[in-house]
């Protein structure tokens, strides 16, 4: 079994908190966090990052930076607005956030530079997921729509002209603020769960672009996790129950819960305010407005651990595999190279953009790096490669420049090749996969 942390915050300030899964043993505190729902990511491992709540009046915000081995903040940025929720791709390459105003914002971790920034709905923005195969980014609002916006299209001024618009799919069925979203596999193909304050989750499909099943709950659901085989989620509520629904079978109604509802998981504990399952699927972790967060066995439907974070709500949590760069407290006096080691971080976010709108910048998603890099590894794009070549031509050698150059170049080629084979991958997946589930699902139906 891998060694997992869970990673916990509140709206609070009271720090984050990092647990080891198995044993229970808590690493380092990291200081100085409040933070909104939705707001706090692991950066492909590499570090955490987080945005910060305010006084609503203010319309500034600030995203903070925490490294594993230390405890204290140490990068800060300050955007333009409040951030709410935060989201970042599986190779730690983009960060995207969600704005008080509507807009979304997504910024190069590398540079800290802001490359994009777009009006994504009319009121604040409550959550940002990627999906699977990294190109598409799914948001939901306080207005009650649910959006997916392609990465290719963002970044073309050709297709948005064509299109009108920028979103691939706007989704309008929620009456009230959305307050979570979670994806499941197959990339542009996959379905879409949504949460929301109306006490309805809905089930989208992203291949057909509609509404494949609503199941009315008893209580404001605020969090939802979705089971890896696809064949239920969980929804916790704000009565402090979690919800089991049915995700494909046509369900029963009766006295209790209600249709496509089959039983809950309770402790007579407080609201549920965040879901997530750990990597073996079956181990359900759970955050909740007392302050604590608590590990279910769904096979068994018992708690199986409980993690005492704050006072305030957790309305955080993350499962990660434990990063190379994080040690417990008890191996302070370890002198391995790892303990040892100074981990430096990205810069700050830019506020504004640095980049000319007419410039030839390209942003390409990388192949999944290694989750064994070191925390520091830096990031490409097309143009810092050239940058590099521009560099090299002007010192060294002139050989070793040049051959330098031509790798450079023929990374960058297969790079891009490899975008284009990702792509075609999943389109295929709609009739290799998901195209069989709704095809069954409608055979069901009739």
């Amino acid at each position: 079994m891998e060694d997992e942390v869970v990673i916990a915050s509140s709206s609070i300030e009271a720090g984050i908190g990092c647990w080891d899964l198995r044993s229970g043993a808590e690493h380092l505190r990291y200081r100085s966090c409040a933070s909104p729902s939705h707001g706090l990511v692991s950066v492909a491992g590499r570090f955490i990052a987080s945005s910060q709540l305010r006084d609503s009046s203010s319309s500034s915000g600030s995203v903070l930076f925490w490294s594993w081995n230390k405890p204290q903040v140490e990068v800060k940025s300050f955007p333009a607005e409040a951030i709410n929720p935060l989201a970042c791709n599986s190779d730690g390459t983009y960060i995207v956030g969600g704005g008080v105003s509507g807009d979304i914002y997504l910024w190069e971790v590398a540079t800290g530079r802001l490359l994009k920034k777009w009006h994504a709905h009319y009121r604040p923005v409550t959550c940002l997921v990627f999906s699977s195969d990294q190109s598409l980014l799914i948001s939901g609002s306080e207005d009650g729509h649910v959006r997916v916006w392609s990465l290719l299209m963002i970044f073309d001024e050709e297709r948005q002209q064509r299109a009108g618009h920028l979103y691939e799919y706007s989704f309008s069925g929620h009456t009230l603020p959305v307050t979570d979203i979670v994806t499941g596999y197959g990339g542009s193909n996959a379905i879409i769960l949504s949460a929301s304050q109306d006490r309805t989750c809905k089930v989208w499909s992203l291949a057909r672009g509609t509404l494949l099943r609503n199941v009315v709950f008893p209580s404001v659901i605020e969090a939802i996790a979705l089971d890896p085989g696809e064949h239920v989620f969980y929804a916790g509520g704000k009565d402090g129950k979690i919800y089991i629904a049915e995700l494909n079978s046509q369900g029963t109604s009766n006295d209790n819960y209600g249709l496509h509802i089959i039983g809950t998981l309770s402790d007579q504990s407080k609201g549920i305010c965040s879901l997530t399952f750990a990597l073996d699927g079956f181990q359900l972790v759970v955050g909740s407005e007392d302050g604590m967060v608590r590990v279910w066995d769904t096979k068994t439907r018992n708690i199986i651990r409980v993690f005492k974070h704050a006072k305030g709500p957790v309305n955080n949590i993350l499962v990660i595999r434990q990063p190379a760069a994080l040690y417990p407290r008890t191996s302070a006096n370890n002198q391995g190279p790892m303990a040892r080691r100074h981990v430096s971080l990205p810069p700050p976010l830019e506020k504004y953009t640095s980049i000319d709108e007419h410039s030839d910048l390209s942003a390409f998603i990388t192949p999944r790096s290694n989750v064994d890099r070191p925390s520091d590894a830096t990031y490409s794009t097309v143009d810092s490669m050239n940058n590099q070549i521009n560099e090299l031509q002007q010192h060294g050698s002139t050989g070793a420049s040049e051959m330098e150059v031509e790798r450079l170049k023929l990374e960058c080629k297969r790079s891009m090749q490899m975008v284009q084979q990702w792509k075609k991958m999943y389109e295929n997946l709609h009739q290799f996969c998901v195209g069989d589930l709704l095809n069954g699902e409608a055979d069901d139906t009739n």
